[in-house]
């Protein structure tokens, strides 16, 4: 699985461009946000979603993996084919995507080209309770706002954790607790020291 691609900018539009990386031209798929955020670019890293059916394959390139996630997460509901998904991703930013299916707000995305408004009460369906439990496993409100202030120790601390097995909505709490007792100063290294002695 291509995680992501990062090289030279050889051909750009708002719908896709061409990546070379070591001589050899990869097509990607991109939305205008993307877009927008590697207009100017010579050269740019783009996580990859590949996307494959029984008589295609194609790649699709965004400039975070929040806009990666949110676009895996909409093809997932049946019925949005990847070209529909990344009209969402163009129409709005990632945070406003999520907001909206949570929210049920089913005129925002019925205003997404293609989507009528059966397809969008389907997609809040499908998606509200899966963003919604993400969100608050990732400590953030209804609007994708983060609530806390130590945020890249916060998520760094979380990652670690899962990665050594634990469960994340378990370590999610303990981290917020542990940055509360110590205060926005305390270390990586400490505060997952400390939560190893902790949940150990």
């Amino acid at each position: 699985m291509i995680a992501y691609l990062n090289g030279k900018i050889t051909y750009k539009c708002p719908t896709y461009i061409y990546l070379d990386i070591g001589g050899i031209a990869y097509h990607v798929n991109i939305s205008l946000h993307t877009y927008a955020a590697i207009e100017e670019l010579e050269e740019s890293k783009v996580f990859i979603h590949h996307h494959i059916t029984e008589s295609d394959q194609s790649l699709y390139g965004f400039s975070t993996e929040d806009e990666k996630q949110l676009f895996a997460h909409l093809i997932s509901v049946s019925g949005i084919g990847p070209n529909t998904a990344r009209m969402v991703t163009s129409y709005m930013t990632p945070s406003e995507a999520r907001k909206a299916i949570i929210q049920e707000n089913v005129a925002l995305i019925n205003k997404v080209k293609g989507i009528g408004p059966k397809t969008a009460k389907r997609i809040i369906l499908d998606l509200k309770d899966k963003l919604t439990k993400m969100e608050m496993a990732e400590g953030k409100d209804s609007a994708g706002m983060v609530v806390t202030a130590s945020s890249s120790i916060r998520e760094e601390a979380i990652s670690a954790l899962v990665s050594l097995g634990f469960n994340k909505a378990k370590v999610t709490g303990s981290v917020d607790k542990a940055i509360g007792e110590n205060g926005d100063d305390v270390s990586v290294e400490a505060l997952i020291k400390q939560l190893l002695r902790q949940l150990s």
